[in-house]
């Protein structure tokens, strides 16, 4: 019986501090499943160095040299991690793949299971966290509210899935054939609709180094989603226009009556503060409309989403 070729593909952004750790249990893992015939003896590891300035691309080259299923996709420059992870899953062949974060903060030991699954029949499996105890206050709160926003506006997504998750080839295809170039993984494979399953899993802290999520990567990523999958801002546009013209029309008729009675007009100051209120949302609404255009300049340039400058052991 023909065994599965497995590719695990790990974006990598300054991780000096942590890759060797990420390779060692990686490739440990790796030569487990292939004893135990799970997988094919040519699968491999698939570090996607994404614009690194550190020691990163040199520790992995190393161990390029002396392990062939460890390999490297190294990018022109800094393209993020989604376009990363994309780079991967573009160029990786492999009967069933899967992405993970490189410092393994995900339970590489459920990968076994998520192989089971795919065994199964799932073409997609989704690594879930059961818990985010390893997660700082902000970081949970803020999670949480972006899967049930996300979840309330129509955008159905996995809650407390990050990027670790196994794709069949089928999957990957079907993934190929999304043209867009403002991506979020998350929301279109959730998108193409195949056979899938969850499996879970407690978070582990971070071995070594920094996240290198930002606040504003985060929000970034989430205003990516949303403006990606849904139409709501600018269905909240049209109804806040409404409102504010209807508003507006009141404030007329209210003058022009005062001005045929003959009496002054009270709470100017009130009214004057309100119209600036609106005007506000008016520039803001501009603003969201402005983002929505950008997004389709972006795809009318169809410029990369990442160039590839060179490839080891693929």
């Amino acid at each position: 019986m023909r065994k599965n070729k497995l590719a695990i593909i790990a974006p990598c952004y300054n991780e000096e501090e942590v890759i060797a750790y990420s390779i060692e249990h990686l490739t440990a893992l790796l030569k487990t499943l292939i004893e135990e015939n799970l997988i094919s003896n040519d699968s491999k590891i698939c570090f996607v160095n994404d614009g690194s300035t550190d020691k990163t691309e040199e520790i992995i080259e190393k161990h390029c040299n002396g392990d062939n299923s460890v390999a490297l996709i190294k990018l022109t420059r800094n393209y993020g991690q989604q376009a990363a992870l994309l780079a991967g899953l573009n160029i990786v062949d492999a009967d069933m793949v899967i992405t993970i974060d490189a410092d393994l903060q995900d339970d590489i030991s459920v990968i076994k299971e998520m192989i089971c699954k795919y065994n199964e029949g799932c073409e997609i499996v989704y690594g879930c966290r059961k818990k985010r105890d390893t997660d700082s206050f902000f970081k949970k709160t803020t999670a949480f509210m972006f899967y049930k926003f996300m979840n309330k506006i129509g955008i159905k997504i996995r809650e407390n899935h990050s990027e670790f998750r196994l794709l069949s080839r089928l999957a990957v295809e079907k993934l190929r054939e999304y043209k867009e170039k403002t991506i979020f993984l998350r929301g279109i494979i959730q998108n193409i609709g195949l056979k899938s399953c969850d499996v879970f899993y407690d978070g582990r802290e971070r071995t070594a180094g920094t996240t290198k999520y930002s606040f504003f990567k985060l929000f970034e990523l989430a205003w990516t989603a949303i403006t990606s999958f849904s139409l709501l801002p600018l269905r909240m546009i049209t109804v806040v226009g409404a409102l504010t013209s209807l508003f507006s029309l009141l404030v007329i008729a209210y003058g022009l009556v005062s001005y045929f009675k003959h009496y002054s007009i009270k709470g100017w100051t009130s009214i004057i503060m309100t119209i600036a209120f609106f005007s506000g949302i008016i520039i803001m609404s501009l603003g969201i409309i402005g983002e929505y255009l950008s997004k389709i300049l972006s795809e009318v340039k169809n410029r990369p989403t990442f160039q590839i400058e060179k490839t080891i052991n693929l």
